[in-house]
């Protein structure tokens, strides 16, 4: 068989990939980042972007970054971190980071999945036992597959159900001379539940156990410093290694670990992804820098980004819609339909409406659900809000009434 012969089918969600391509799938946003952007040469109000504080095109950003951007040029530091890439800078970022979060050490990291991916890698051997959250991010999922020894999955969120697989994880541990690590997520990215990770970390009075955080949707978002899902549980000394990345409330990229220096002078000299790629380019590093300095200086961002929440999510509840048990500024709003409707519910919304978000459906989700996902920011208006509750409103009757046709919709491309 040709290797290539597969490629005739592209799987669930690239069946379609030739139905209006750049509409549905890898859509074009144009203009300033923001509340509302161009889409196919029409003004949108857009709820799609992770830019939690509004800082992608905040002034002083913009400014930072250009400065930067002069004065290094993207190629310094060349060279690998451990080589010849590292600067007075990189570690400067990594001193603020471990003290806003309150841990002893940080590490930066190029980007948030392959970090992720790669710690997972560097922390378990074949004799470590992996607990994890259904849930997580296919980051997680992704590290999991590298693992060569034993894990164990918990229903989502499920406190009771994580301690069976603990039980279990202790037995198998007990064998093969091994540790555990348990993984859970600070914030859930579809259904914004917070992870319910003091009660999972409080499990360390009865097993033996380390606690990794994925926390890149609570990091700046929540906490009453902004300092994610620890400063909002008040857990951050149970938590033995956090993760977050730069790409939603601090609007830039890259990620970072903080924990102990011991944990992190292990990871730095054993995770191949930093290894063996080049530093974080020093434009990147001072941009980041100054978004640090404005989410821990500037808590009215927050405070507006919550306003904006609160105000989306009960103008929601208020209408009857289905949104969850989300206590985090992401908010997905819960449909009944499949494919056809979701697709038609997308041409509408965004035709019609001029609203654009995420639309998640099988086989990310069960079969005969949509999930319309809303991520708030400090940037939107209480009238993004209010236009959108009433064109959900009215999607949401053509949905219940059977009004949209059971097939693909015909757009022309552009």
């Amino acid at each position: 068989m040709d290797l290539f012969a597969k490629f005739e089918r592209l799987g669930p969600i690239g069946d379609y990939a030739e139905q209006a391509p750049g509409y549905f799938a890898f859509p074009k946003l144009e203009g300033e980042i923001g509340n509302r952007m161009m889409f196919r040469g029409k003004e949108k109000i857009v709820w799609s972007l992770n830019n939690y504080l509004g800082l992608a095109n905040h002034p002083e950003i913009r400014q930072a970054d250009a400065e930067a951007a002069a004065m290094y040029g993207m190629a310094t530091p060349m060279g690998a971190r451990m080589m010849s890439g590292n600067s007075n800078n990189h570690e400067q970022l990594e001193r603020e980071l471990a003290e806003f979060i309150g841990k002893e050490d940080a590490m930066l990291v190029n980007f948030g999945y392959q970090g992720m991916v790669s710690a997972i890698d560097a922390l378990c051997n074949r004799r470590d036992v992996i607990v994890y959250d259904a849930e997580s991010h296919a980051c997680i999922i992704d590290g999991l597959r590298l693992h060569p020894g034993q894990r164990y999955v918990y229903k989502h969120n499920d406190v009771e159900d994580c301690e069976k697989q603990l039980q279990r994880a202790t037995e198998m541990a007990t064998k093969t001379g091994g540790g555990i690590l348990v993984i859970t997520e600070g914030v859930f990215g579809m259904s914004g539940n917070q992870g319910k990770v003091k009660e999972i970390a409080d499990l360390k009075s009865k097993y033996e156990f380390r606690l990794l955080v994925d926390d890149a949707h609570g990091f700046g978002s929540i906490g009453k410093r902004g300092a994610g899902i620890g400063d909002e549980q008040d857990c951050i000394d149970q938590i033995d290694v956090y993760f977050s990345t730069f790409a939603k409330s601090m609007a830039s990229i890259g990620a970072f670990f903080a924990a102990d220096k011991n944990i992190l002078k292990f990871l730095r000299y054993n995770m191949r992804s930093q290894i063996y790629a080049k530093s974080m380019p020093m434009p990147i590093v001072v941009g980041n820098l100054k978004r640090l300095d404005m989410l821990r200086s500037r808590p009215e961002l927050r405070e507006k980004l919550w306003h904006n929440v609160n105000k989306i999510q009960s103008g929601l509840r208020e209408r009857g819609f289905e949104i969850g048990t989300t206590n985090s500024p992401v908010t997905p709003v819960v449909m009944k339909g499949g494919l056809f409707d979701a697709t038609q519910l997308i041409l509408d919304m965004r035709e019609n409406y001029n609203i654009f978000c995420s639309v998640v459906v099988y086989p990310v989700i069960p079969k005969g659900l949509i999930i319309l996902r809303i991520i708030p920011t400090a940037a939107h208006t209480d009238e993004d809000i209010e236009l959108t509750l009433n064109a959900f409103s009215a999607l949401r009757d053509k949905i219940t009434n059977k009004e949209y046709p059971q097939e693909m919709p015909v757009i022309e491309t552009v």
